[in-house]
């Protein structure tokens, strides 16, 4: 079971986002951006999610939170099949538990960082009930060539990545842009910064009015 930690918005929440942080980080780093002043008038319930300690095979087999194990530099050829679904089930099973405190499905956004932006991707494209959107900061989607998405076409995301980022690598963002288009989503929200692999002051500006349309569709 994963750690879990909540915050609270100072008025009654009308939407819940779930946060996974990137590879050896943990939920106090998406604590903090989310503790920004542009998302303190929104009216939604932050989780925040630990993820697992293991064993990364990248770094030298060190232990470290992480949702699956990263193999090698080449994402492409060698992935940890069994650590990305692990971990897409329990993030299923804290939306679940959200579901059961009184959030709609749709009102439900996955939101992350690097490998936890990675995860909101997969397991957000793998549930067959409708989310309010995907929020995926310097990701990718994983185990791309076997996603085979039920998620509706219409489920807004925000995908951004650092234009020089050496960790994920510009072209991965691409290519999961590129196959999100062929599956049909084209609620896209896209954008690429002067940075590397790291969250600038735009980037968040950006996030805050994406997430202010959002709402006010919703009429919230």
């Amino acid at each position: 079971m994963l750690n879990v930690y909540l915050k609270e918005s100072a008025q009654p929440a009308q939407a819940c986002m779930i946060w996974m942080h990137g590879l050896g980080a943990d939920a106090q780093d998406m604590a903090g951006l989310a503790a920004q002043p542009q998302f303190a008038h929104f009216p939604i319930r932050h989780v925040f999610l630990d993820a697992p300690v293991r064993s990364v095979t990248i770094n030298g087999g060190m232990s470290m939170r992480a949702w699956y194990d990263i193999l090698s530099l080449d994402i492409a050829v060698d992935e940890d099949k069994e650590g990305v679904l692990s971990a897409a089930k329990e993030i299923a099973a804290v939306i679940e538990e959200q579901k059961k405190t009184g959030f709609a499905s749709q009102d439900i956004y996955l939101a992350g960082f690097s490998q936890g932006g990675a995860m909101a991707l997969f397991t957000a494209l793998h549930r067959h009930e409708p989310l309010a959107g995907v929020i995926a900061l310097s990701a990718y989607l994983p185990l791309l060539n076997e996603c085979r998405p039920t998620l509706p076409d219409t489920t807004p995301m925000f995908i951004a990545n650092g234009r020089y980022d050496p960790i994920v690598q510009p072209a991965w963002t691409k290519e999961c842009l590129q196959w999100l288009g062929s599956h049909g989503y084209n609620h896209v929200s896209r954008h690429e910064y002067p940075m590397e692999h790291t969250i600038c002051l735009e980037e968040m500006d950006d996030l805050a009015h994406w997430l202010s349309l959002r709402l006010q569709e919703k009429g919230q």
